[in-house]
């Protein structure tokens, strides 16, 4: 008899889907020193890795003008250009220096729709070697509650790999 899925199932298999991409990104940017290519490339790895990821994209501090995003290296449809702080599931990630998950961004007091057929929404702060916020990281998708603490847990790793080293 095949052995059934479960929840605990799933959530092992993806754990392990982010362990494996984690060291497959380190592997790709080891020695690459340029922000934007790293940003780039974490982008482009996520989108692929992971099927139901349909926007994965980073939004970068603008230090011309205070506590305001601005879109950088993304995967998908056009993005928002700018977020200020006080707005939206970004700038609350960006604001409160936390990992937000939306299971219905609908439901979400704020939310900014950069692109109408986003359901869900995970947002993870992204620091640099001294603790500064320089960008968020953005993964929405087309399905509700396509995030969990796997994904928060897999993505943070990546990010603390490659920004906060």
């Amino acid at each position: 008899m095949a052995e059934a899925f479960t929840p605990a199932a799933l959530s092992a298999d993806k754990a392990q889907r982010y362990a494996d991409l984690a060291l497959e990104i380190a592997s790709v940017l080891e020695g690459e020193p340029n922000l934007t290519a790293r940003m780039a490339t974490v982008s482009a790895m996520l989108r692929q890795a992971f099927e139901h990821f349909f926007w994965v994209g980073f939004y970068v501090v603008d230090e011309t003008k205070a506590e305001e995003l601005v879109v950088g290296p993304y995967q998908g449809t056009l993005g928002c250009l700018r977020i200020a702080f006080s707005r939206g599931v970004c700038g609350a990630a960006a604001r409160e220096r936390r990992i937000v998950i939306v299971e219905d961004v609908d439901a979400f007091p704020g939310h900014i729709a950069c692109d109408s057929r986003s359901r869900s929404e995970i947002v993870l702060p992204v620091l640099d070697r001294a603790g500064q916020l320089i960008a968020v990281l953005d993964v929405d998708a087309e399905i509700p509650a396509a995030f969990d603490q796997v994904d928060a847990v897999g993505l943070e790793r990546i990010l603390k790999a490659q920004f906060s080293v």
